[in-house]
């Protein structure tokens, strides 16, 4: 990464499945992206609990001595749902509180394979990013080629002109954690010139109005 900026990034919030898949590869992957944020003096913001793949990265983060908080909603902590937390735990009362506080306390995006809530996830930070909401990066370890079709689709909304470009670089891909994670810290956000007119203060009592054409 030699002339290259660097961001600067203290703490990635990580989405995952609180499964471990069919393949062990990805419990392995998960543990193994838990000891390069460990290594590189990285915090962990996650979900919460010790399920599947989130309880591994967790743990990996935990046992390097850096900071795990998992924010979690309250209605996955009756009966312990979920498992304990590794680490510090905030309780918020909805999923989209939750999403949103992990945006702020959060300076970069990692998924892992996962399902529908990690999907929901990604997609709702790529889309925040997006509407200039954020401007942090966004990236898929692709761990097995799990992303593949995924990213596939995305190209061809690209294609049909869905997606501009632009907003496809938003989301980053890669097949391991150390590239993954250089390619977070060397991302350059591109906002799109009509969006970044939209002021999302609370203050604002309204927003400026964007050409119709604009494909979001």
């Amino acid at each position: 990464m030699e002339g290259v900026s660097v961001r600067k990034i203290k703490k990635i919030c990580v989405f995952c499945g609180a499964n471990s898949g069919k393949d062990v590869t990805f419990v392995n992957a998960a543990f193994h992206l838990g000891e390069v944020l460990g290594k590189r003096k990285i915090d962990l913001v996650y979900g919460g609990g010790k399920l599947g793949l989130m309880g591994c990265v967790s743990t990996a983060v935990a046992q390097h001595e850096r900071q795990v908080l998992g924010i979690i909603p309250s209605a996955f902590t009756v009966n312990n749902l979920v498992g304990e937390t590794c680490g510090k735990e905030i309780k918020v009362a909805t999923m989209q509180e939750r999403l949103v506080m992990m945006m702020e306390l959060s300076d970069a995006f990692i998924a892992l394979p996962g399902g529908f809530g990690t999907l929901e996830e990604l997609f709702q930070m790529i889309s925040w990013a997006q509407l200039n909401i954020h401007n942090k990066p966004i990236g898929v370890l692709n761990i097995n080629g799990f992303f593949n079709g995924l990213l596939s689709f995305v190209d061809h909304a690209v294609k049909q002109e869905f997606i501009t470009p632009r907003a496809r670089k938003i989301l980053i891909s890669a097949t391991t954690a150390d590239e993954l994670v250089d390619k977070l810290q060397a991302f350059r956000f591109e906002s799109d010139p009509a969006l970044s007119k939209l002021k999302w203060s609370p203050s604002s009592s309204q927003k400026e109005k964007l050409d119709l054409t604009l494909r979001l």
